[in-house]
């Protein structure tokens, strides 16, 4: 690497300097499985703040006091592997930096304040981060190898290495270079010369005893299950709740035959004390740190059944796409009536998309959000179906979706909502979504009797205000409150979780009929989406494959009737 920078002569890299420079690291950037690990007094674990905390302290203006419950204190983050629970993960605020140096001060489980947990540190490899520094050095700007110049970056932009080297942050899209230096590859357990592109699931479960079995599925039905790596975040009442890391037939020790057991080195377990869930946008905002550089980033519910050959259908669905910023994305249908639960196999071939969303809520809560979807067999087979919207409850695509649009980390107490912020940022930096055409899981529908994060309602009572106004005003959609002042939300890393600028919002907001003033929609969308859509806005995939052409896209829809 030295000797490259030193030969260029401070000259701005080219685009082949680059590639050489990560070429050289190959072997660190194509490593897998990589486990978050125990110790999480590493540099590679960091002190935050827990969000609910965070959000009733703003609220106090100074007047906070820590709150006392009973079952556990806010401090507590507890890492349980391969069902072997740890110590508590305690550690005093540490003095890590914006650049990810310094010191973690952990002395001892005196030293944590109330409040604060000790989490992994987002994916952000060296390589990455010497090229952008190096950029920015030789150049004085921000320059992109392709040699187009990023505006200046505002000063408090976080420092994130391969974040900057994506596009900086979404100041500009990413190059295809760029994109494709993205995921790592590993051969066949076949001895068929093939090199399987690896896939990252991440799973967040709230005290639900069907997560192993989802675990289990999804390495036991697939064709490559050494190609998958699971990243479960466990929220669980200890002593109480069965941990997600006990397969479902039991330990390891007593029937290691499961698919669970024979790929333990594939899976990490991050266990959460239930009293700290402040609902699942917080969960997987914890599952896309632990995002390790897979070449495919997928996220599902705790509570799904994986069909026989999902990783190869799903990667072959997203090739036929022709487009490297596609997400398939979609609500999941239920299990009854699409899969045989005894063989896993599909026994339907309808599938919900995504184009149904409207506001709702009242005075100063009233938002966007997505309803019932509509449900069908698809008429379009050559590929996925373009739509909108993006869906949480499902989405895959190219790893380098959760390093550009990681999960907001600021936004306690949110249910309705997240899959607008998660969408439009998405859009923002570049992103197209699709619905597959063939589901990779279905989702278990009218359970009975499952504890919801809910029940903690009282212990961050008046949080959610904060995370829905936090959200609303970083996409674009805030309203004044009824008194006709601005609401006040948490500006905490508002550009590290915020929009980018490779397409405007109120493009996107034209386009599909969105009126945020008015708070209304145009109807009838989804008699669009579909062929409609794609006949319309396919021909605007730009040629190097780096997503639609928005800018190019002059349709708008409205409702005829």
């Amino acid at each position: 690497l030295n000797k490259i920078l030193h030969d260029n002569d401070n000259s701005p890299l080219t685009e082949k300097q680059e590639q050489e420079m990560l070429q050289i690291s190959h072997d660190e950037l194509n490593e897998f499985p990589i486990s978050i690990g125990t110790d999480n007094t590493s540099h590679n674990w960091e002190t935050i703040q827990h969000p609910g905390t965070e959000a009733l302290q703003y609220h106090s203006k100074g007047n906070f006091h820590p709150l006392k419950r009973k079952r556990a204190t806010a401090s507590e983050l507890v890492g349980v592997l391969s069902g072997k629970k740890m110590n508590a993960l305690r550690g005093g605020h540490d003095t890590t930096n914006a650049n990810g140096t310094g010191n973690n001060n952990n002395s001892g489980s005196d030293n944590i304040e109330e409040g604060y947990m000790r989490v992994p540190k987002f994916w952000d490899p060296l390589p990455y981060r010497i090229i952008a520094d190096e950029r920015e050095q030789r150049s004085g700007k921000n320059e992109g190898s392709d040699g187009g110049s990023d505006p200046p970056p505002p000063t408090d932009l976080p420092r994130d290495g391969v974040r900057r080297y994506l596009g900086n942050f979404g100041s500009r899209l990413m190059t295809p270079a760029e994109a494709k230096s993205i995921g790592s590859r590993i051969p066949s357990s076949q001895n068929d010369g093939a090199l399987l592109e690896t896939i990252f699931v991440a799973v967040a479960s709230y005290r639900d005893w069907q997560c192993p079995q989802t675990v289990e599925s999804a390495f036991s039905r697939a064709s490559h299950p050494e190609r998958i790596r699971v990243a479960v975040v466990d929220q669980i009442r200890f002593g109480r709740d069965t941990p997600c890391s006990i397969p479902p037939g039991g330990p390891c020790e007593e029937n290691p035959n499961q698919a669970t057991c024979k790929h333990l080195s594939q899976i990490d377990y991050f266990t959460v004390d239930a009293d700290l869930s402040v609902g699942p946008v917080f969960a997987r905002h914890l599952g896309h740190r632990l995002y390790r550089g897979e070449y495919f980033a997928m996220q599902s519910d705790a509570h799904v059944e994986f069909v026989q050959r999902w990783d190869d259908e799903i990667i072959e669905q997203w090739h036929t796409a022709r487009n490297e910023m596609a997400i398939l994305s979609t609500y999941l249908s239920g299990v009854e009536k699409h899969i045989d639960l005894e063989t896993g196999e599909r026994t339907s071939k309808s599938r919900p998309i995504m184009c149904a969303s409207d506001f709702e809520g009242y005075g100063d809560m009233k938002h966007l959000r997505h309803g019932q979807q509509p449900e069908g067999v698809t008429y379009i087979h050559d590929m996925p179906t373009l739509n909108p919207f993006w869906a949480a409850g499902f989405s895959f695509g190219r790893g380098h979706f959760v390093v550009n649009v990681p999960y907001d980390q600021h936004l306690p107490w949110i249910f309705q909502g997240e899959e607008i912020s998660i969408g439009l940022r998405g859009f923002s930096y570049g992103y197209d979504y699709y619905s597959p055409e063939k589901a990779a899981c279905y989702h278990y529908y009218g359970r009975d009797n499952v504890p919801m994060f809910w029940e903690n309602s009282s212990i961050y009572r008046g949080s959610g205000d904060y995370g829905m106004n936090r959200l609303n005003a970083i996409i674009r959609m805030a309203t004044p409150s009824r008194n006709g002042k601005s609401k006040e939300w948490i500006r905490t890393d508002e550009l590290k979780y915020g929009i980018g600028r490779v397409r405007d919002l109120q493009l996107f907001f034209d386009i599909f009929g969105i009126h945020v003033k008015e708070q209304t929609v145009e109807k009838h969308l989804c008699r669009f989406v579909g062929r409609p859509m794609q006949k319309e806005f396919i021909p605007f995939l730009r040629t190097n494959e780096m997503g639609l052409d928005y800018d190019r896209i002059t349709y708008r829809y409205v409702d005829k009737e």
